[in-house]
């Protein structure tokens, strides 16, 4: 799938010496496929590992292996000045050194040298390399020189040791790389507030009231906000995807506790997207152990239920009193009356936007990998959307908050 703010972008991809060069394969086609121009530089050692047929298949680009035989005057330096990225992975303890001594002996390190653009590396090494003092300082020199660094993670490694020096895994590291590449995008130096996923409600040590939601939009929101560059504090309850990488991630489960860290983010923020699903109500009260079938009566249990306080409601009051957020994004999940609900959430919340979608469709909403929303704005501005990737969507709002920031600036 194509990642916007990958698509068309130049990236050098470095490969070096190591096991971990199958990963450098996989991470080659992940960023093709979201859109990017991958150039591959494979060493020499590299090459002993993966051979460079294995780049050109899933890039469709000629890999470099030898600054001899470019075909181009001064090759090395056109691969270094025109790529937005240079990234090295798997890059090796040998190699990193070399960049910090800054030495040029092959095409990968000439390469380097020449680079304009931001450089990242992902290390990769065996057993007790990666905490060598040389190596160490050698990493030190490289921060200093602005170097990003992802990884190593801790594992096994290639001698059946385990520690740290394994090659993050090419998924993770594609958000390092996006991270990279937002910086300095549309929303530079905003900070932006994203709420996602469901809330629970403890009913006892075992049970608790919830919902459907996966966190998925809410998610997606956030990784769209990093990819254009803004500085993300991402609020969620109980979720199983990937956070992305970049934002401060505030974890809480119930609708109290998301309350509380609401509150406490949006201060002096620019943008609130409000896409988790939050109870509204609770269990009235707590029983301390596991509520058993003799504790009901023979036609079942009663359980009486309180409200949850109303975060927008909160938000708009705050809001009235401090003008923060400067926007904010409303969702709706319905199940009839979709637009109708709509405006009145819109209206009564004191709301910029809302997004609703229909979760009755089997095909949007809770549990599915697609949405299809409704975007409902001021002076009754409605558009409908069709049915778009969850990533598709959070590009799309992403999009409409950017437009809707720069009208207020002028």
């Amino acid at each position: 799938m194509t990642i916007k703010v990958l698509h068309g972008r130049t990236i050098v991809l470095g490969v070096t010496g190591s096991i971990a060069c199958y990963k450098a394969a996989d991470l080659a086609s992940r960023l093709t496929q979201a859109g990017a121009v991958v150039e591959v530089i494979l060493t020499d050692s590299a090459a002993r590992f993966v051979s460079p047929i294995t780049f050109r298949s899933v890039t469709g680009r000629p890999v470099h292996t030898d600054m001899w035989d470019l075909q181009e005057h001064v090759g090395h330096v056109r691969l270094g000045e025109t790529a937005d990225l240079f990234l090295i992975a798997p890059a090796t303890a040998h190699t990193m050194a070399k960049l910090a001594a800054g030495l040029a002996d092959n095409l990968l390190s000439v390469s380097a040298l020449a680079a304009q653009c931001p450089i990242m590396v992902a290390p990769a090494m065996d057993g007790g390399m990666y905490h060598h003092p040389a190596t160490q300082a050698n990493i030190s020199i490289l921060r200093e020189r602005g170097v990003y660094f992802a990884g190593p993670v801790e594992g096994r490694m290639a001698s059946g040791l385990s520690g740290q020096g394994r090659m993050m895994e090419p998924a993770e590291l594609m958000g390092y790389v996006r991270q990279i590449m937002g910086s300095g995008g549309a929303m530079a130096g905003r900070k932006v507030v994203v709420t996602a996923g469901p809330t629970r409600e403890p009913l006892d040590p075992v049970r608790f009231l919830s919902n459907r939601s996966s966190g998925k939009q809410g998610l997606a929101l956030a990784q769209a906000a990093v990819d254009c560059g803004a500085n993300v504090s991402l609020i969620t309850g109980p979720v199983e995807s990937q956070i992305p990488v970049g934002v401060r991630h505030l974890k809480v489960s119930t609708a109290n506790e998301m309350l509380a860290a609401v509150l406490e983010t949006i201060v002096d923020a620019d943008v609130l997207l409000m896409a988790a699903a939050v109870s509204d109500y609770r269990p009235a009260s707590f029983y301390e152990h596991k509520i058993k079938k003799t504790d009901g009566e023979a036609g079942g249990f009663t359980l009486n239920l309180k409200r949850n306080p109303d975060i927008l409601e909160s938000v708009k009051e705050y809001r009235a009193r401090s003008a923060f957020p400067k926007l904010v994004v409303g969702f709706a999940a319905e199940t009839r009356d979709v637009e109708r609900y709509g405006w009145d959430k819109l209206n009564r919340k004191g709301l910029d936007l809302i997004a609703i979608n229909d979760v009755s469709e089997t095909d949007a909403g809770f549990g599915v990998d697609t949405n299809r929303i409704i975007l409902l704005g001021p002076q009754g501005k409605s558009e409908r959307w069709p049915l778009l990737t969850k990533s598709e969507v959070a590009d799309s709002l992403v999009q409409a908050v950017v437009d809707r920031l720069d009208d207020s600036l002028r």
